[in-house]
């Protein structure tokens, strides 16, 4: 898994637009509960159960990294929390995915100067990565991991990308 400069356009997986706007929660309109939202009024989101030997056939999971690989890291929370919620929360896909949302959501706090709770959220991404064992669904888990740290360290450095394998 690389980190990029800003200045770098991560690679697509999916051919899906990206929102017109990024979520972070308490700055900006809601996606879903405001009118004005770019998902407002669709329905939510019915994702297939996703498999360690299938995630490259599985367009939510290729948006979500989109997504994430993009900053639009609210938007990929959602996603991936979808796919786990059909996946099977204590499965090792499903500690993959919890991971994954968490890797999310340390960005987000971090964006929002809330620290402590990136610490927090970066100690149950360690915890899921670990139980999830061979089901990286494709990632490098420890490098996520790692570079998800790094820009909780320093958030003028480069964010995580996921870089899924060949």
């Amino acid at each position: 898994m690389a980190r990029i400069d800003s200045m770098s356009e991560p690679e697509r997986h999916t051919d899906r637009p990206l929102p017109p706007y990024r979520f972070l929660p308490g700055r900006g309109i809601h996606p879903t509960r405001d009118p004005a939202g770019h998902s407002y009024g669709l329905p939510p989101p019915a994702p297939a159960t996703l498999s360690a030997a299938d995630w490259r056939s599985n367009a939510d999971f290729l948006y979500a990294v989109d997504l994430f690989n993009h900053r639009f890291w609210w938007e990929a929370h959602e996603v991936f929390e979808g796919l786990w919620h059909a996946s099977g929360r204590r499965t090792p896909v499903g500690h993959c995915l919890q991971a994954l949302i968490q890797c999310a959501a340390v960005h987000l706090q971090v964006e929002l100067s809330h620290r402590r709770g990136a610490q927090s959220l970066l100690r149950r991404a360690r915890r899921h990565a670990a139980a999830a064992g061979e089901a990286t669904l494709g990632l490098d888990l420890a490098a996520v991991l790692a570079d998800t740290a790094g820009f909780a360290a320093d958030p003028q450095g480069p964010a995580a990308q996921l870089k899924l394998a060949g």
